[in-house]
């Protein structure tokens, strides 16, 4: 009885001692900002709209428990990486070469070269924030990985740059060489035979790359996110729904289910509709300039993409919406908050909306906020 005592009160001590720490503030004024959008507005709640409930078994038993769950989510991970292609073995112990490292402002910038499938490399920029000890870390994706580390043209894509200012090792990422010949992606194990979609090959790639992070001897491998905005959001999405050591993940505006918007063409042969060359004429989908591929073969079997936000539970991610992502995404969304209610996980998923699809200072200031709260400490 009186261990019991005197441990309550060391309990209540360290707790209290927790809340008065400048990272309890830190972390409750970062809560303080993020919190209203873990909530959908009143119209979108409860909604479910056309998608196919994931806590439903392949054989029509629902899913009641979080075992359930569990033998669930291995059923949909299966299910798409039959779809998809299966990854190859990751790069679990990566060669990374330093071609060039340099000073700027609060951290060291290191230009890097490594495999980021088993027949390609990858360069790209590792920011390491000045400090002692272990730190949360970030890979960011896009087109190429100058943008993300603030030597780009497009402003407020600068993920990277922004978070190591933060206290965030960051590693920037992005498919330069494909995106100058413009078959973006990447492709395994050649752009002519291609095993594995190309928008699944780049979360591969990004796992691979979650790695080069991990074994950083600043990094606390408990606590990597990703980040990436348009194609990029599609990249990150991907990445972590299928590769479930990323800790949390903030998708901008990739269009997070399948639709018709020109910018939502996940039909393109560099997503998930890739066949042979040569390929379909870019654009919208018409009579005469159809979809080929996997991806009408996932419509007409009634998948969404809201199945792979399901792997995500309980880890929490943020859609950082815009034109393509509006406040109706919430239908699709809401089935994820299904699985972690059954989980007893609450606010772990949110979304913001902004009318344009160009990020803005307000929309990333709350990614920068969601990764401060859910990987800082």
């Amino acid at each position: 009885m009186q261990f019991q005592t005197s441990l309550r009160r060391f309990l209540t001590g360290l707790a209290a001692s927790m809340l008065a720490s400048p990272l309890a503030a830190a972390q409750r004024q970062a809560w303080g900002e993020i919190a209203p959008y873990f909530n959908p507005p009143k119209e979108w709640r409860g909604k479910l709209g056309k998608y196919r409930t994931p806590l439903r078994f392949n054989d029509g038993s629902r899913v009641k428990t979080a075992t359930d769950w569990a033998r669930r989510r291995s059923e949909i991970l299966k299910d798409w990486q039959d779809l998809l292609g299966q990854w190859p073995a990751l790069i679990t112990k990566p060669k990374v070469q330093v071609l060039q490292e340099k000073r700027r402002e609060n951290f060291r910038q290191l230009k890097v070269r490594f495999k980021w499938t088993p027949v390609e490399f990858a360069t790209g920029y590792l920011l390491i924030p000045d400090g002692q000890g272990k730190r949360p870390a970030v890979v960011t994706v896009f087109y190429e990985p100058e943008t993300a580390v603030g030597l780009g043209k497009n402003p407020h894509r600068d993920f990277a740059l922004q978070l190591a200012r933060r206290g965030f090792v960051t590693l920037s990422i992005g498919s330069t060489e494909t995106t100058n010949n413009r078959t973006y992606a990447t492709y395994y194990p050649s752009i002519e035979k291609a095993t594995v979609q190309p928008l699944s090959m780049l979360g591969c790639a990004a796992a691979n790359a979650w790695h080069v992070l991990a074994e950083r001897p600043e990094v606390d491998d408990k606590r990597i996110g990703i980040v990436g905005h348009s194609y990029g959001g599609k990249w990150a999405m991907f990445a972590s729904c299928l590769f479930d050591k990323f800790a949390a993940a903030a998708w901008s505006d990739p269009g997070i289910v399948f639709d018709t918007r020109p910018s939502v063409n996940y039909w393109e042969p560099w997503y998930l509709g890739y066949h042979p060359k040569p390929w379909r004429k870019r654009g919208v989908l018409k009579p005469d300039n159809p979809a080929r591929g996997l991806y009408p073969h996932l419509l007409k079997t009634g998948r969404d993409l809201h199945e792979l936000h399901a792997l995500m539970a309980p880890r929490p991610f943020l859609v950082s919406g815009g034109s393509e992502d509006g406040p109706h995404r919430w239908e699709a969304l809401n089935h994820t908050i299904a699985v972690n209610d059954l989980l007893g996980a609450k606010n772990r998923v949110a979304m913001t909306n902004r009318p344009d699809h160009s990020p803005t200072v307000e929309s990333n200031s709350v990614i920068y906020k969601f990764f401060e709260y859910f990987l800082k400490d």
